[in-house]
């Protein structure tokens, strides 16, 4: 009883730590905050603040999952809403078209990344790493280095600021997507095949399983997802700033990370998600301490969690190792299997 509680304990504590987290976080901070921080409004702002990076990060992990590094969202967010606020001031194009031409220009970002890492062999690190570079030139050209106001309806730019249940549109849209990825990567055999990429790319061709089709499909997810981060953001900001994409992409990596190490042990959709609010509750509590916390609070968060992910999945990681190596070292030889006398089925030796 003793053991297997204790062993209940440490799957708790190795799977779902990042829930403890947030229950200190909501303890210690009601307590030096009292009737600020555990408000109906303190929650709702801190939902609808992390949507856009939210978006970004479940889209991650599909990339990730497949095998890949996908460093270049950031990146495709940004140039996502540079392009839309060009076309909302260049064209005259409806703006359902322009949305459309905005995430189709995303995809073929994914899809060009697919191609260096499939085609070329690229290591994709390196590939989505060029590719943002090459991303922020566009914008960059695009916006003429400044501020451009988008040209866009009160109602694209109100289209977040709908309240379902008292939660805005964008949490919402959040969560759906979050619920499509969830089936899909857990539910279907497509997102089998993403993880059996991801796992062991050479057992899960041998399987039959098209690695290189599912990796370069994760990356052409993975910009769409950005593509949708974009339109949230022209949506909620309606300004655009050469800042935006960058800023965004540490907090998604770090939420990714992070998430990796809750739930399932691996990279997951929800363990993603709560990490992404456990992270944003910190800041926030921390930020209502004191005007002087909140300009530092937030790159402090995302490299504390970052490092904490790694180190948690580095110690995962040797653990599962030295369980595997204890296996082979446990389990008997041919020789112990049968007393040392070789086959079973061998017969005896004639004669005397």
């Amino acid at each position: 009883m003793i053991k297997r509680a204790r062993a209940m304990a440490e799957l708790v504590a190795r799977r779902y730590s990042a829930l403890a987290l947030l229950a200190f976080f909501f303890v210690v901070f009601t307590l030096l905050e009292p009737g600020i921080f555990l408000t109906d409004t303190t929650i709702r702002l801190v939902l609808t603040d992390r949507t856009v990076i939210g978006i970004l990060a479940v889209g991650a992990v599909v990339p990730f999952a497949a095998g890949g590094f996908d460093v270049s969202i950031g990146a495709t967010l940004g140039f996502g809403f540079a392009a839309l606020t060009w076309l909302s001031i260049n064209t005259s194009l409806p703006e359902p078209v322009m949305v459309l031409l905005m995430l189709a220009l995303c995809a073929l970002v994914g899809f060009i990344n697919g191609a260096v890492v499939v085609k070329l062999g690229v290591d994709s690190f390196i590939a989505t790493l060029a590719m943002s570079q090459i991303l922020a030139a566009v914008s960059l050209y695009l916006s003429q280095n400044r501020q451009i106001v988008a040209n866009l309806s009160s109602g694209f730019r109100n289209m977040t600021q709908i309240q379902i249940l008292s939660i805005t549109s964008d949490v919402w849209l959040l969560f759906v997507l979050a619920v499509i990825f969830w089936f899909v990567l857990e539910h279907t055999p497509t997102g089998r095949f993403v993880f059996a990429a991801g796992g062991n790319p050479t057992a899960a061709r041998l399987s039959g399983v098209p690695v290189s089709r599912y990796v370069w499909g994760s990356m052409v997810v993975s910009a769409l997802m950005a593509g949708i981060a974009a339109i949230v953001m022209a949506s909620k900001v309606g300004v655009y700033a050469n800042t935006y994409g960058t800023g965004q992409l540490f907090p998604a990596l770090s939420a990714l990370f992070f998430g990796a190490t809750q739930v399932k042990g691996r990279l997951n959709v929800w363990g993603t998600l709560i990490a992404l609010y456990v992270l944003a509750f910190g800041e926030e509590g921390l930020g209502l301490l004191g005007t002087n916390f909140t300009w530092w609070i937030t790159p402090l968060f995302d490299g504390l969690a970052l490092l904490g992910a790694v180190a948690l999945a580095a110690r995962q990681y040797r653990r599962m190792q030295a369980g595997k190596i204890a296996k082979r070292t446990s389990d008997p030889t041919p020789d112990e299997a049968t007393g040392g006398g070789g086959p079973v089925d061998s017969p005896a030796p004639a004669g005397g």
